[in-house]
Order: C-alpha cells, then structure tokens, then sequence
C-alpha cells in the first residue's frame, strides 16, 4: 500500500522532470513561464503532464478540457486516496 501511495505521488514528477530533460522545446512552447511549470509540478503533477499532452503550444481547445479534468481528479484522488487511507492509522479517543 505505501508503495502504490509513493508511486502516486511521485511517478508524475519524474514523469516530468524526465521529459523536461528529454524535450525542453515543448515545455516551453506549452508553458510561457517557468513559475506555472515549477507550480503544476508541486500542486498539480498529473494536470500538469496531461497539459503538455493535451496542449503542446499552450492553446486549450473543446475535448482537451475533457483530460485536463481528468488529470485534476486524478491529482484530487491522489491527495484524497492518501488522507482516507491514513486515518486508519490513529487512534480514535
């Protein structure tokens, strides 16, 4: 269980950090500025890869805000998955 909640959280951020490296030229078509890309990358890991799939010159158009949503629910699952499934760890008074 811990493994599938560190890859959840992390898998994403490598994801990006790997392509950044790999294809720099499209994060910065896709993001204007550094700061959106640093913030997706800390808050929004999934959004953030879905964006640069989805969006690649940085314009949204009819069914890309489709898996732009998805990519939120799943970075909500994420942090809402790792809240539910930590509380069975305290006691309750």
């Amino acid at each position: 269980m811990c493994l599938l909640i560190v890859l959840a959280l992390a898998g994403p951020r490598f994801v990006i950090i790997t392509w950044w490296l790999l294809a720099m030229s499209r994060w910065e078509a896709a993001f204007d500025n550094f700061v959106w890309a640093f913030l997706g990358f800390i808050f929004v890991p999934w959004t953030t890869v879905m964006y640069v799939i989805v969006a690649p010159t940085g314009k949204v158009d009819g069914i890309d805000w489709m898996w732009l949503g998805l990519g939120l629910v799943a970075d909500l699952a994420v942090y809402g998955g790792s809240g539910y499934g930590g509380r069975g760890r305290y006691q309750s008074r």
